[in-house]
Order: C-alpha cells, then sequence, then structure tokens
C-alpha cells in the first residue's frame, strides 16, 4: 500500500507525523495525498489550523493541496469553512465499490447469512499482515451491531478471515516465522495468538478442516466463523466470507455447528467447498 521514491516519502497520519517512514518530510503529491487522507478521518469536517496541525506541514502548504483537491471534486468546503471529502470522491469511490465482480455475487449470500443467523456476514480479502472488508451485510435487526466497516483493515492474525486466507500461504512454521517477522503480533485480546508456534498449529488445523474460528481473539465479546471463496481460481481463495457474531448472542458452537447449512448458502456461488 506504501510507495517509497528516492526524493519523496509516504506516511500514514497519526504515526509518522509530518516525516515519512524513511525520515523525508511530505512533499508534492504525497502532501496531497496526506491531507486527503486526513480528510477522510473527519466525516464531520475539520478547519485548516487542525488539518495542518495534524498533517505537519505549513499552513500555506496544506492550503494549496487543498486547493488543488478542491479543483479536482474530491475535497469541499462548508459554509463555516470546514474542509470534507468531495462529492467527487464519493461518487468515484461508491462507483468503484458497486462494480467490484465480487462485491456483486457475494453480496446476496452476505444477506442470507446475516437473515439466518441474525449477526454481520463479512467478505474480506488477504493484503499483507492485515485483512480489508470489501462487503459488509448487518443483520435485519438487533439493537447491538458491529462497527466494521466497508474498506476497514483488522490483522490477519486475530481474525477468522485472515488465519483461513493464511492458512493456504503458510504451509511450515518457518513460512509462518518469516511472514512475522521480527516483531511478534500485536496482541488484541487476552485469546489472540501471538507466537509463530501457536499461529502455525492454528493455520494447519485450519487448512485440514477448510474453515477458520475467532475465538473472541480480536475483539472480546466478538466470535467469528470463516470459510474460503473462489471467484476467481478453483484452488486459491479470492477471500473469505465470514459471520462475525457477539459471542453472548450467538455463541462460537452455533456457528461451527452450523457449518453445513453455511456451505450449502456458499454453494450458491457455484464453488467446490470441502
Amino acid at each position: 500500500m506504501k510507495h517509497t521514491q528516492a526524493h519523496e516519502r509516504s506516511t500514514d497520519l497519526g504515526e509518522a507525523g509530518p516525516t515519512g517512514a524513511g525520515g523525508g518530510r511530505l512533499v508534492g503529491s504525497d502532501r496531497v495525498l496526506a491531507v486527503l487522507k486526513a480528510l477522510a478521518r473527519h466525516p464531520g469536517g475539520v478547519g485548516l489550523e487542525e488539518l495542518t496541525r495534524a498533517i505537519g506541514s505549513p499552513k500555506p502548504t496544506v492550503h494549496r493541496a487543498l486547493g488543488a483537491l478542491r479543483r479536482a471534486g474530491l475535497a469541499d468546503q462548508d459554509v463555516r469553512g470546514r474542509y470534507g471529502l468531495g462529492d467527487e470522491f464519493l461518487r468515484m469511490a461508491f462507483a468503484h465499490h458497486e462494480a467490484r465482480p465480487e462485491h456483486l455475487r457475494v453480496r446476496p449470500v452476505l444477506e442470507a447469512l446475516a437473515h439466518r443467523f441474525g449477526e454481520t456476514a463479512h467478505y474480506a480479502v488477504l493484503d499483507g499482515h492485515e485483512v480489508v472488508y470489501r462487503a459488509k451485510v448487518d443483520p435485519p435487526a438487533g439493537a447491538v451491531r458491529l462497527t466494521s466497516t466497508i474498506g476497514g483493515r483488522n490483522p490477519a492474525h486475530s481474525t477468522a478471515v485472515g488465519k483461513l486466507l493464511l492458512a493456504g500461504r503458510l504451509g511450515t512454521l518457518a513460512e509462518v516465522e518469516a511472514w512475522i517477522g521480527t516483531a511478534p503480533p500485536a496482541r488484541r485480546t487476552p485469546r489472540t495468538l501471538c507466537t509463530a508456534a501457536g499461529l502455525h498449529r492454528e493455520l494447519t488445523a485450519t487448512a485440514a478442516q477448510g474453515y477458520a474460528c475467532d475465538d473472541q481473539e480480536n475483539e472480546t465479546g466478538v466470535n467469528c466463523l470463516a470459510l474460503p471463496v473462489f471467484l476467481t481460481s478453483p484452488t486459491m481463495p479470492s477471500g473469505a466470507v465470514s459471520v462475525s457474531a457477539l459471542a453472548y448472542r450467538t455463541p462460537l458452537t452455533v456457528l461451527v455447528d452450523a457449518l453445513d447449512e453455511i456451505r450449502a448458502l456458499l454453494g450458491r456461488l457455484g464453488e467446490p467447498y470441502r
């Protein structure tokens, strides 16, 4: 997701401040993109002073970046002088999302799962050490719902969809160790698997059984069951479908007991499930 050039450095706001991962200051297009990302974090709008502090660049340069974004329709300014994402940005984002073939194909299955269990159904793909949610359907009723969003991310090692997709890529302990690298995975809850050996055992079991579970490993009080989706290849999953449930409302055992029913719903996609 991040691209580094010899004369430019990019950064994630809130992590590296005004400089990129390699120490270089934001310049040119990197600054414009940093402003765009900052606007996305403020759906209610943000003032120039606050935006300048968040970017860590001089006010005139941030103002020029905003001008470029406004001319392209990617940013807008309201009557209070606060800036936000423009209509053209939203149009492009939603048009791109709606046109994705996997989103269109998977959504009816997600709707069926959400209706059947009264819980949230997701479709997610693997992106490095994280999973990205490409589609989400909330249950038709229920006062308590998950806060996940389309385009949102979670660590792969602590989620059912992540472990399912990693199981097809990391077959040995050495591969798991190389994937983890020198920094241990973040411990999201007391149940999160944070060692190479523990994660390897979990991925081995996941590969053998054809599904993955998240037993309150990513968020306390939320469990999840995930199965693979083969939209682009008969052997390599393009992503995973999951049912994410509030543990007090739908225990993990309920989801596991309904595996055959979930597989039958996924069978509507015409895929070779085990």
